[in-house]
């Protein structure tokens, strides 16, 4: 069953009833995000917050972060997928649709929800309850949303994920980090050419559509097809006011309007997905908004970053296990590498990385890190871990024991040198003048990128297990004599429930 609306997933939360309505008014000031965070670390409802200051608009909070032992089980709702599915079933039928995109369809503008309301003159974004949502935090941020902007050589329009933080009623400041597929557009394109970048914002995309812009779609390919393979039909498209880009018809809020070249406005600090506030506060380039068109009492979703890291779940690290992975997966596989899974770091997701891999011998191992480091870039993520097939890299306890039984600290740590790969200035180990070229957001100077052997070898034989010892039978022996019902026994796979 597809899901057409970020309002018809909201509905389906509350169907199963993972949603909660707080209806007293609730401040956009540090409230709503401390709510949120406190229901992240309980793996609690998703909190919908009907009532602010402003009362033009409603706020989610983390409206895709999965359950602590299923990260991907509100991914899978919001693309329709039974709400059992398996971890490994997930990556699969993920894939499986990745494979079958479909071109999107243009609606009128009268059948658009987004154009329910459509300001062209008076813009004002402080009209609406954009959240504060770290106390050391820059200042006001979307930071959920989608953001489009097209190619001016070709027809391609890319469709990312970079925040953006509120400077007042028609300007605000978007994180643009070059080697990055928008930024580049920006930086290499429009901005040498001294033209603004038209963009739209979507705020409150349908699922399918916030899944497809944090993927690694590769340059030139369209985001919007690969979101309608995802979804299982085509995307509903209208055209923007002020410009002649595309966006969602079902959307909760669209805000157009143009980078303009050679314009900076500060940016952050931020409470980054690292769980550190970062800073320090740098300068981005500016947005200048032209219109503003959305639903009636949009609903502007949020993510409280930082509190995916270690403990627990929020909106952006279970989109990096349940988008990111599966597309990670197949475009290794479309490199032609003998690739099981490809599997973000559960605890910290845009770090470190683990792949199972068939081929185990330390050439091949190589070449597919030079590959992914070099090919894809790997701005955000430092290493890669890999296994053996028959080791589930979504099993982080199974990964550990790899790493404490075959990896070699000698032999099988592996870097690509110290100042040879491109890196984003977040990381906390940076130092200020490490983290900036304000031109263009990225690191001053290059980093190491490495990865760990912790497959067994070819010439190792596979872990011994014990053979002689049927271990159910037993239990089920010891239960009966301390007077249980063995018939009632629940064998439970700690693989699959995280424990």
């Amino acid at each position: 069953m597809t899901v057409d609306s970020f309002r018809e997933y909201l509905q389906k939360l509350e169907a199963e009833d993972q949603l909660t309505r707080i209806e007293e008014p609730v401040s956009w000031n540090l409230e709503a995000s401390a709510i949120t965070m406190l229901a992240n670390e309980h793996d609690d409802k998703i909190p919908l917050f009907e009532s602010n200051e402003t009362e033009s608009a409603q706020l989610a909070g983390d409206p895709y972060r999965g359950s602590q032992r299923r990260p991907w089980d509100r991914i899978a709702l919001g693309m329709g997928m039974p709400p059992d599915v398996s971890r490994r079933e997930f990556y699969e039928m993920t894939i499986d649709r990745l494979q079958d995109p479909r071109g999107p369809e243009s609606v009128s503008a009268s059948d658009a929800p987004c154009k329910e309301v459509v300001n062209t003159d008076d813009v004002d974004l402080l009209d609406y309850p954009w959240p504060y949502i770290h106390s050391g935090d820059g200042g006001r941020y979307s930071n959920l949303h989608t953001l489009v902007a097209p190619d001016p050589d070709s027809d391609w329009v890319d469709w990312s994920y970079h925040r953006t933080m509120i400077h007042d009623s028609e300007t605000a400041s978007v994180l643009l980090l070059a080697g990055e597929q928008t930024p580049n557009l920006y930086y290499y394109k429009y901005e040498r050419r001294d033209e603004p970048m038209p963009v739209a914002i979507v705020v409150g995309a349908e699922p399918a559509v916030q899944f497809s812009s944090v993927m690694w779609i590769p340059t030139g390919r369209s985001e919007v097809e690969f979101a309608g393979g995802l979804k299982g039909s085509p995307i509903e498209l209208v055209p923007c006011e002020t410009n002649d880009l595309m966006v969602p018809a079902t959307a909760e809020m669209v805000i157009e309007g143009e980078i303009v070249p050679n314009a900076r406005r500060d940016e952050g600090p931020f409470g980054d997905y690292f769980g550190y506030m970062h800073g320090p506060r740098r300068s981005m380039p500016a947005l200048e908004v032209t219109a503003i068109t959305h639903q009636k009492r949009p609903i502007v979703p949020f993510c409280v970053e930082g509190t995916g890291v270690g403990y627990t779940e929020n909106s952006t690290s279970s989109m990096e296990i349940g988008c990111v992975g599966p597309d990670a997966t197949l475009g290794l596989r479309a490199g032609g590498f003998d690739i099981d899974l490809c599997v973000p770091w559960q605890s910290t997701p845009r770090t470190v990385y683990v792949i199972s891999t068939n081929s185990t011998s330390p050439g091949y191992l190589h070449e597919l890190a030079n590959f992914i480091f070099t090919t894809w870039g790997m701005l955000h993520v430092d290493f890669f871990v890999f296994v053996d097939a028959d080791v589930d890299p979504l099993d982080q306890r199974a990964v550990l024991e790899s790493l404490a039984l075959h990896a070699d600290p000698d032999e099988d740590f592996h870097q690509f040198g110290v100042e040879t790969m491109p890196k984003v200035p977040l990381n906390i180990y940076q130092t200020p003048s490490e983290k900036g070229n304000v031109q263009t957001g990225t690191s001053k100077a290059k980093t190491a990128k490495a990865y760990i052997d912790a497959t067994r070898g070819e010439d190792e034989a596979p872990d011994p297990t014990v053979e002689d010892v049927d271990t159910r039978y037993w239990a089920q022996t010891l239960l009966t004599d301390a007077g249980a019902n063995a018939d009632h026994l629940q064998f439970i796979d700690p693989g699959e429930t995280g424990r």
